[in-house]
């Protein structure tokens, strides 16, 4: 589809938001062994038996990160961004603008967190002693914890960051601009949602060591370094090689990195 001719019609964007909104509430399902592994002590004091709380959480994904993904359909459709595959899928034309890369996508999100693991090496020892170490857990439970959470990071995260939040800042700028951004214009969001995607998971920094400098450091820049992958693949390849290359860099540090005993929380 040309981004500059007209919108189409909400039946397939409602469609193809219906099928996300599915997604991120079983991959939030899917995250809540990894929080109980890494933060217990958040989830003991609230006053649900964890099914409740699991089904609450997931009905609460379906209907926001719908809710997000159907205004990030509709924003992209002038700006070329959008799921191309998932398009084709729900009976719409992908269009052409973007080309899925599958290998590229796996290529990069594994060399990413390859990348992100090394840097932990370097940069742990200069973190302060944790404040909540997660409890032991064997290797072999670890990686499949891991495993489940990545596809949060995949399909979640990626709707949040990419498909809502890039995209609307792209939208912004076209509407104050009263054109398409150019390529600096887009560098600007995928690096702004990188960010962004770093200052996210500040919560889980600080529940597990405080906030000092290096571990602020540590969290927005190595989450920054994947997010820049998946942005980029978001705005060439489309939102599925997005979550693609993500889920590959969750996999190198959430479930290689355990069973090599390499990992980091």
């Amino acid at each position: 589809m040309n981004p500059h001719t007209a919108a189409p019609s909400w039946k397939i964007d409602l469609k193809m938001a219906g099928v996300l909104a599915l997604a991120a509430a079983l991959a939030t399902a899917g995250l809540f062994p990894y929080l109980l592994q890494l933060m217990p002590e958040k989830l003991a004091p609230i006053p649900l038996p964890l099914p409740a709380l699991v089904a609450a959480q997931s009905l609460q994904a379906f209907v926001l990160l719908g809710a997000l993904s159907l205004l990030g359909l509709r924003m992209g459709h002038r700006l070329g961004l959008g799921a191309p595959l998932l398009r084709r899928w729900c009976g719409g034309d992908s269009g052409g603008v973007q080309r899925p890369a599958p290998l590229q996508a796996i290529l990069l999100g594994g060399v990413s967190g390859v990348v992100v693991l090394l840097c932990t090496q370097w940069i742990d020892p200069w973190l302060p002693a944790m404040l909540n170490p997660p409890p032991p857990i064997p290797a072999g439970q670890s990686a499949l914890n891991g495993l489940l959470a990545s596809f949060y990071g995949g399909i979640a995260e990626e709707l949040q960051l990419r498909l809502f939040l890039m995209t609307l800042m792209l939208w912004v700028a076209t509407r104050l601009r009263r054109r398409v951004p150019g390529n600096a214009g887009f560098h600007v969001a995928i690096v702004l949602a990188a960010v962004l995607f770093g200052v996210g998971h500040l919560p889980a920094a600080a529940q597990l060591w405080g906030l000092d400098a290096i571990v602020v450091l540590r969290t927005l820049t190595l989450n920054a370094l994947v997010g820049i992958v998946c942005g980029w693949l978001y705005w060439r390849r489309g939102l599925e090689m997005a979550m693609l290359a993500h889920f590959s860099a969750d996999i190198v540090l959430h479930v290689l990195a355990p069973l090599l005993g390499a990992g980091a929380p």
